[in-house]
Protein backbone atom coordinates (compact mmCIF):
# COMPACT_ATOMS: atom_id res chain seq x y z
CA UNK A 1 0.00 0.00 0.00
CA UNK A 2 1.51 3.02 -0.93
CA UNK A 3 1.91 6.26 1.79
CA UNK A 4 0.37 9.32 1.08
CA UNK A 5 2.42 12.18 1.23
CA UNK A 6 2.09 14.65 3.77
CA UNK A 7 -0.15 17.43 4.04
CA UNK A 8 1.29 20.51 3.41
CA UNK A 9 -1.45 23.08 3.20
CA UNK A 10 -1.51 25.45 6.29
CA UNK A 11 -4.02 24.30 9.21
CA UNK A 12 -7.88 25.46 8.08
CA UNK A 13 -7.81 27.13 11.43
CA UNK A 14 -5.05 28.99 12.98
CA UNK A 15 -5.64 30.26 16.29
CA UNK A 16 -6.53 34.36 16.80
CA UNK A 17 -3.74 34.96 19.39
CA UNK A 18 -1.16 33.52 16.75
CA UNK A 19 -3.36 35.63 13.68
CA UNK A 20 -3.15 39.01 16.37
CA UNK A 21 0.29 38.60 17.11
CA UNK A 22 1.57 37.87 13.15
CA UNK A 23 -0.71 40.69 12.58
CA UNK A 24 1.35 42.62 15.06
CA UNK A 25 4.72 41.99 13.50
CA UNK A 26 3.43 42.36 10.26
CA UNK A 27 2.01 45.96 11.18
CA UNK A 28 5.75 46.95 12.77
CA UNK A 29 7.29 46.73 9.39
CA UNK A 30 4.79 47.68 7.25
CA UNK A 31 3.49 50.99 8.90
CA UNK A 32 7.01 52.89 8.78
CA UNK A 33 6.84 52.47 4.89
CA UNK A 34 3.16 53.42 4.52
CA UNK A 35 4.37 56.76 6.98
CA UNK A 36 7.31 57.07 3.96
CA UNK A 37 4.82 56.57 1.40
CA UNK A 38 1.65 58.95 3.15
CA UNK A 39 4.49 61.95 3.42
CA UNK A 40 6.27 61.85 0.36
CA UNK A 41 5.50 65.47 -1.71
CA UNK A 42 4.58 63.70 -5.09
CA UNK A 43 3.98 66.68 -6.20
CA UNK A 44 8.03 68.38 -6.19
CA UNK A 45 8.93 64.95 -5.90
CA UNK A 46 10.69 65.18 -9.55
CA UNK A 47 12.02 68.51 -8.94
CA UNK A 48 13.26 67.03 -6.07
CA UNK A 49 14.97 64.30 -7.24
CA UNK A 50 16.36 66.71 -9.95
CA UNK A 51 18.38 68.89 -8.08
CA UNK A 52 21.89 69.21 -8.46
CA UNK A 53 22.32 67.93 -4.95
CA UNK A 54 19.91 64.92 -5.37
CA UNK A 55 21.62 63.66 -8.60
CA UNK A 56 25.27 64.42 -7.51
CA UNK A 57 24.38 62.10 -4.85
CA UNK A 58 23.43 59.32 -7.03
CA UNK A 59 26.10 59.80 -9.46
CA UNK A 60 28.45 59.36 -6.62
CA UNK A 61 26.59 56.47 -5.15
CA UNK A 62 26.34 54.63 -8.36
CA UNK A 63 29.50 55.15 -8.92
CA UNK A 64 30.98 53.83 -5.50
CA UNK A 65 28.41 51.24 -4.92
CA UNK A 66 29.32 49.70 -8.56
CA UNK A 67 32.80 49.97 -7.70
CA UNK A 68 32.41 48.24 -4.87
CA UNK A 69 30.44 45.45 -6.62
CA UNK A 70 33.38 45.12 -8.69
CA UNK A 71 35.93 44.92 -5.99
CA UNK A 72 34.05 42.71 -4.37
CA UNK A 73 33.24 39.92 -6.88
CA UNK A 74 37.33 40.22 -7.91
CA UNK A 75 38.43 39.72 -4.79
CA UNK A 76 35.31 37.51 -2.91
CA UNK A 77 35.18 34.95 -5.68
CA UNK A 78 38.47 33.69 -5.02
CA UNK A 79 37.35 33.92 -1.51
CA UNK A 80 34.41 32.10 -1.20
CA UNK A 81 36.38 29.39 -3.42
CA UNK A 82 39.13 28.98 -0.69
CA UNK A 83 36.47 28.71 1.89
CA UNK A 84 34.61 25.77 0.09
CA UNK A 85 37.26 23.91 -1.24
CA UNK A 86 40.06 24.03 0.74
CA UNK A 87 40.70 22.71 4.49
CA UNK A 88 43.30 24.66 6.21
CA UNK A 89 44.24 25.69 10.17
CA UNK A 90 42.23 29.07 10.88
CA UNK A 91 39.52 28.33 8.31
CA UNK A 92 36.66 29.13 10.66
CA UNK A 93 38.26 31.76 12.51
CA UNK A 94 39.07 33.48 9.08
CA UNK A 95 35.72 33.00 7.38
CA UNK A 96 34.36 34.58 11.21
CA UNK A 97 36.13 37.39 10.26
CA UNK A 98 35.17 37.86 6.86
CA UNK A 99 31.40 37.76 7.81
CA UNK A 100 32.17 40.04 10.56
CA UNK A 101 31.27 43.27 9.21
CA UNK A 102 27.61 41.84 8.48
CA UNK A 103 26.99 42.21 12.49
CA UNK A 104 29.79 44.70 13.01
CA UNK A 105 28.48 48.52 14.10
CA UNK A 106 28.94 50.27 10.67
CA UNK A 107 30.57 53.28 12.48
CA UNK A 108 32.85 50.64 14.45
CA UNK A 109 34.08 49.78 10.74
CA UNK A 110 34.75 53.12 9.89
CA UNK A 111 37.29 53.30 13.04
CA UNK A 112 38.84 50.08 12.09
CA UNK A 113 39.27 51.08 8.43
CA UNK A 114 40.70 54.08 9.63
CA UNK A 115 43.15 52.38 12.33
CA UNK A 116 44.31 50.64 9.53
CA UNK A 117 44.21 53.08 5.92
CA UNK A 118 44.47 56.43 8.05
CA UNK A 119 47.91 58.47 7.77
CA UNK A 120 48.55 56.43 10.91
CA UNK A 121 46.79 53.59 10.61
CA UNK A 122 48.40 50.21 9.77
CA UNK A 123 49.34 50.63 6.01
CA UNK A 124 47.86 54.06 5.63
CA UNK A 125 50.87 56.10 5.94
CA UNK A 126 53.03 53.46 4.27
CA UNK A 127 50.73 54.04 0.91
CA UNK A 128 51.17 57.88 1.52
CA UNK A 129 54.48 57.94 1.34
CA UNK A 130 55.40 55.17 -1.29
CA UNK A 131 52.83 55.79 -3.46
CA UNK A 132 51.32 58.80 -2.63
CA UNK A 133 48.05 57.21 -1.46
CA UNK A 134 45.57 59.11 0.57
CA UNK A 135 42.19 56.94 1.41
CA UNK A 136 40.32 58.77 4.36
CA UNK A 137 37.79 61.48 3.36
CA UNK A 138 38.25 60.41 -0.42
CA UNK A 139 35.89 59.05 -2.99
CA UNK A 140 38.25 55.82 -3.29
CA UNK A 141 37.68 55.96 0.70
CA UNK A 142 33.71 55.73 0.35
CA UNK A 143 34.66 52.67 -1.94
CA UNK A 144 36.18 51.13 -0.02
CA UNK A 145 34.09 51.50 3.46
CA UNK A 146 31.43 50.14 1.12
CA UNK A 147 33.27 47.34 -0.07
CA UNK A 148 34.43 46.46 3.81
CA UNK A 149 30.44 46.26 4.41
CA UNK A 150 29.30 44.65 1.09
CA UNK A 151 31.45 42.30 0.26
CA UNK A 152 30.35 39.50 2.96
CA UNK A 153 27.24 39.11 1.36
CA UNK A 154 28.88 38.07 -1.95
CA UNK A 155 30.96 35.30 -0.24
CA UNK A 156 28.90 34.08 1.89
CA UNK A 157 26.20 33.66 -1.35
CA UNK A 158 28.66 32.05 -3.61
CA UNK A 159 30.18 29.96 -0.94
CA UNK A 160 26.93 28.89 -0.57
CA UNK A 161 26.83 27.86 -4.16
CA UNK A 162 29.67 26.33 -4.16
CA UNK A 163 29.15 24.00 -1.47
CA UNK A 164 25.46 23.14 -2.77
CA UNK A 165 26.79 21.94 -6.44
CA UNK A 166 27.51 18.84 -7.79
CA UNK A 167 31.60 18.36 -8.30
CA UNK A 168 30.59 15.18 -10.17
CA UNK A 169 30.65 17.94 -13.41
CA UNK A 170 33.95 18.81 -12.35
CA UNK A 171 35.64 15.70 -11.90
CA UNK A 172 34.13 14.66 -15.37
CA UNK A 173 35.69 17.73 -16.89
CA UNK A 174 39.32 16.82 -15.11
CA UNK A 175 38.62 13.34 -16.61
CA UNK A 176 38.42 14.77 -19.82
CA UNK A 177 41.80 16.27 -19.63
CA UNK A 178 40.48 19.98 -18.87
CA UNK A 179 42.79 21.98 -17.19
CA UNK A 180 42.04 23.95 -13.73
CA UNK A 181 41.12 27.06 -15.31
CA UNK A 182 39.24 25.70 -18.05
CA UNK A 183 37.38 23.69 -15.21
CA UNK A 184 36.92 26.90 -13.15
CA UNK A 185 36.09 28.88 -16.54
CA UNK A 186 33.97 26.38 -18.43
CA UNK A 187 32.24 24.49 -15.46
CA UNK A 188 32.30 26.17 -12.02
CA UNK A 189 31.54 29.88 -12.72
CA UNK A 190 28.51 28.87 -14.97
CA UNK A 191 27.12 26.47 -12.17
CA UNK A 192 27.24 28.80 -9.65
CA UNK A 193 26.04 31.23 -11.59
CA UNK A 194 22.98 31.90 -9.76
CA UNK A 195 24.33 32.33 -6.34
CA UNK A 196 27.17 34.96 -8.20
CA UNK A 197 24.52 37.13 -9.18
CA UNK A 198 22.76 37.17 -6.41
CA UNK A 199 25.65 37.74 -4.40
CA UNK A 200 26.69 40.66 -6.75
CA UNK A 201 23.22 42.49 -6.18
CA UNK A 202 23.07 41.63 -2.51
CA UNK A 203 26.44 42.97 -2.34
CA UNK A 204 25.43 46.23 -4.51
CA UNK A 205 22.54 46.91 -2.59
CA UNK A 206 24.24 46.96 0.24
CA UNK A 207 26.72 49.23 -0.77
CA UNK A 208 23.96 51.56 -2.05
CA UNK A 209 23.22 51.92 1.24
CA UNK A 210 26.03 51.93 2.99
CA UNK A 211 26.48 54.99 5.87
CA UNK A 212 28.07 54.43 9.26
CA UNK A 213 31.46 53.19 7.68
CA UNK A 214 31.28 55.89 4.81
CA UNK A 215 30.87 58.77 6.84
CA UNK A 216 33.50 58.05 9.80
CA UNK A 217 35.69 56.58 7.19
CA UNK A 218 34.81 59.51 4.09
CA UNK A 219 33.30 61.84 5.62
CA UNK A 220 30.37 63.48 4.18
CA UNK A 221 31.42 66.14 1.72
CA UNK A 222 29.28 67.09 -1.62
CA UNK A 223 30.49 65.92 -4.67
CA UNK A 224 33.36 63.82 -3.10
CA UNK A 225 32.06 61.02 -0.66
CA UNK A 226 28.67 62.17 0.24
CA UNK A 227 26.44 59.16 -0.86
CA UNK A 228 22.58 59.12 -1.33
CA UNK A 229 21.99 57.81 3.06
CA UNK A 230 24.22 60.62 4.02
CA UNK A 231 22.80 63.20 1.36
CA UNK A 232 19.29 61.86 3.51
CA UNK A 233 20.96 62.49 6.48
CA UNK A 234 21.83 65.67 5.91
CA UNK A 235 18.52 66.85 4.56
CA UNK A 236 17.08 65.74 7.24
CA UNK A 237 18.04 69.33 8.72
CA UNK A 238 18.23 71.30 6.22
CA UNK A 239 14.95 69.95 4.14
CA UNK A 240 12.78 67.07 5.02
CA UNK A 241 11.03 66.53 1.78
CA UNK A 242 14.11 66.05 0.11
CA UNK A 243 15.29 63.63 2.79
CA UNK A 244 12.02 61.60 2.12
CA UNK A 245 12.09 61.74 -1.80
CA UNK A 246 15.53 60.25 -1.44
CA UNK A 247 14.99 57.79 0.68
CA UNK A 248 11.83 56.56 -1.02
CA UNK A 249 14.09 56.00 -3.62
CA UNK A 250 16.40 53.77 -1.89
CA UNK A 251 13.38 51.81 -0.38
CA UNK A 252 11.94 50.85 -4.53
CA UNK A 253 16.06 49.96 -4.83
CA UNK A 254 15.92 47.82 -2.16
CA UNK A 255 12.15 46.54 -2.82
CA UNK A 256 13.16 45.60 -6.51
CA UNK A 257 16.55 43.44 -5.19
CA UNK A 258 14.50 41.70 -2.61
CA UNK A 259 11.72 40.42 -5.36
CA UNK A 260 14.22 40.43 -8.17
CA UNK A 261 15.96 37.68 -6.08
CA UNK A 262 13.22 35.80 -4.88
CA UNK A 263 11.44 35.98 -8.18
CA UNK A 264 14.19 35.49 -10.84
CA UNK A 265 17.20 34.40 -9.33
CA UNK A 266 17.04 32.39 -6.50
CA UNK A 267 13.46 30.37 -7.80
CA UNK A 268 11.60 30.59 -5.08
CA UNK A 269 7.62 31.13 -5.23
Amino acid sequence: MALRPPNRRLPAGAPVPLIVLAAAGASFFVLPLLGLLIRTPWGSAWALLTSSEALTALRLSLLASLSATAIAVLLGVPLAWIYARVTFPGRAVLRALTVLPMVLPPVVGGVALLLAFGRRGLIGGWLADAFGIHLPFTTAGAILAETFVAMPFLVITVEAGLRAMDTRFEDAARTLGARRWTVLWRVTLPLVRPSLLAGAVLCWARALGEFGATITFAGNFPGRTQTMPLAVYLALETGPQSAIVLSLVLLLVSLAVLVGLRDRWLGAS
